[in-house]
């Protein structure tokens, strides 16, 4: 029997770039601490369902719950020094459920908003939004309407986004998020750019002379 659910689908933004730059045991300390994270971020009934690589997926019978959890676990990474930005998906639709995990159109359509959304963002359907009872005070705006491949028509989403996304820095090799300077690597003659670490300023510096050669 089909039932009606919220999915959440939350991806890390530039995990493939850290795991390039620092290696699988620290992209697998990262997955830890992102479990962790979102593990304390849970509200109501939500709760992980899966994990694939980096993806996870959060469920709710309420979306009141799953919109309060996804802005715990927006807010809570982007506060996090040398961790990685978060963006994904929230939908509200039937699937079906066996043997513990579930099928259908929804959970597609979940990984497809996911795709589209910004780093330091979660985008939301309009069935979604519209199951909300609190509308008027939730902090979604609308980013217009989309297509998706094999969807009928136009998708209407909406924003939630990390209240901290426009007072961060972030590395430019591995992506990871610089909070504290003080704690930083700063390149060597460039005031505002900075690193998690020495490894990253070492790529950065390559990767700029490797540029002025071509050029």
């Amino acid at each position: 029997m089909e039932e009606s659910i919220c999915i959440l689908i939350s991806d890390l933004s530039g995990y493939t770039a850290l795991t390039e730059t620092h290696g699988a045991v620290s992209a697998a300390d990262l997955i830890d601490k992102y479990i962790a994270i979102v593990e304390d971020c849970l509200v109501g009934d939500s709760h992980l369902k899966e994990r694939i690589g980096d993806e996870l997926m959060i469920v709710s019978t309420t979306p009141d719950f799953l919109l309060a959890t996804a802005s715990n676990i927006i807010n809570a990474t982007s506060n996090e020094h040398n961790f990685l930005q978060v963006h994904g998906g929230i939908h509200y639709g039937k699937v079906l459920k066996r043997r513990d995990s579930y099928f259908g159109s929804a959970i597609n359509l979940t990984s497809r908003i996911a795709a589209k959304a910004s780093p330091g963002t979660f985008w939301c359907s309009e069935e979604f939004v519209e199951a909300l009872s609190t509308k008027s005070d939730n902090k979604l705006k609308s980013t217009g309407k989309h297509s998706f491949k094999n969807i009928t028509g136009f998708v209407e989403l909406y924003e939630l986004e990390s209240e901290n996304i426009n007072s961060v820095l972030i590395d430019s090799v591995c992506r990871m998020l610089i909070l504290d300077t003080n704690k930083a690597i700063k390149h060597p003659s460039k005031e505002d750019i900075f690193f998690c670490s020495q490894t990253c300023l070492d790529i950065y510096l390559r990767n700029e002379m490797t540029n002025l050669e071509v050029g």
